[in-house]
C-alpha cells in the first residue's frame, strides 16, 4: 500500500537539508495544480517550495523504499518563536513528509505522481480530511449520549448526516464566501444557523422575516436562494 505521512523533523534532517543545492528546490503546487503561495505580512506573495532529501539522509532501519520530501517557506511572524537555530539561520521554515511512493513509477502508474511536488500536495490534501473529521466531532460525534448501543448508533447516523449537510452547504451555497466556506462549525452555527428571524403565515403562505441589522443577513439570503434553486433529485 502506498502511503504518505508526516515526519518529525530533527537535527539530522536539517543537516541533510543544508546539503541541498538551491537549484533542486521546485515550486509547490496545490491540489488543483495552482502554485501554492500565501500573502506575506507586507502584502507580497510567498511561494512554498519542495525538494527531496532521500539520498542525503541515512534511512537505516526504515521500511524499504522510504522517501523524504521536504517543504520550505518564509516563516510568518506567528512562527518566529518556534523556529530552530537552523531555520533562523536560513530564514525558512521546514516540514518533512515520508512516503513509499516510487520516484519513477509514481502512484498507480500516474505520470508525475512520484515527483516531490505531487507527494507534497497529496499529503496536504490529508489535512482537509482531518478537518472534516474534527468538524463531524463538533457536530455531535465527539460525545456519545448514551450507554445504549442502539441509541448511539442512531446518534452517529444523525451526526454524519449533519456533517454531510454542512459540507454540501459550504460547497454549493457558500463557495464564494471564503470566510464562511472555511469556517469552523461553531462559526457557521453562530452566523447562519442561529440567525435571528421570525416566521409568519398569511393566506397559506409562509414568510421568513430576517433581522436587517444581522451582519450576515446577505450571506444567509444568498445561500437560501441558491438552495431553493437546486434541482430536485429524481
Amino acid at each position: 500500500m502506498r502511503r504518505v505521512t508526516g515526519w518529525a523533523i530533527n537535527e539530522v534532517d536539517e543537516q541533510a537539508i543544508a546539503l541541498l543545492p538551491e537549484r533542486v528546490w521546485t515550486t509547490a503546487l496545490r491540489q488543483d495544480g495552482r502554485v501554492h503561495e500565501i500573502t506575506g505580512p507586507d502584502g507580497d506573495r510567498i511561494s512554498y517550495q519542495v525538494a527531496e532529501i532521500t539520498g542525503l539522509r541515512d534511512l537505516t532501519g526504515r521500511p524499504e523504499g522510504t522517501r523524504l520530501i521536504v517543504r520550505r517557506v518564509k516563516p510568518s511572524r506567528r512562527d518566529a518563536k518556534k523556529l530552530t537555530a537552523f531555520e533562523k539561520q536560513t530564514g525558512r521554515r521546514y516540514q518533512i513528509v515520508a512516503t513509499n511512493i516510487p520516484a519513477h513509477q509514481g502512484l498507480c502508474g500516474v505520470p508525475g505522481s512520484g515527483q516531490a511536488w505531487f507527494v507534497d500536495a497529496l499529503y496536504r490534501d490529508h489535512a482537509e480530511v482531518e478537518d472534516r473529521v474534527k468538524a463531524i466531532k463538533r457536530v455531535g460525534l465527539g460525545l456519545m449520549p448514551s450507554k445504549s448501543w442502539q441509541l448511539n448508533t442512531a446518534w452517529v447516523l444523525a451526526a454524519t448526516i449533519a456533517a454531510d449537510l454542512d459540507a454540501w452547504m459550504r460547497l454549493l451555497l457558500l463557495h464564494d464566501e471564503p470566510e464562511l466556506a472555511a469556517a469552523e462549525p461553531e462559526t457557521i452555527r453562530m452566523k447562519l444557523y442561529h440567525l435571528p428571524a421570525r416566521l409568519s403565515t398569511h393566506v397559506r403562505r409562509r414568510t421568513l422575516h430576517l433581522d436587517q441589522t444581522w451582519p450576515w443577513a446577505r450571506q444567509f439570503t444568498t445561500a437560501w436562494q441558491r438552495a431553493t434553486q437546486l434541482p430536485a433529485l429524481a
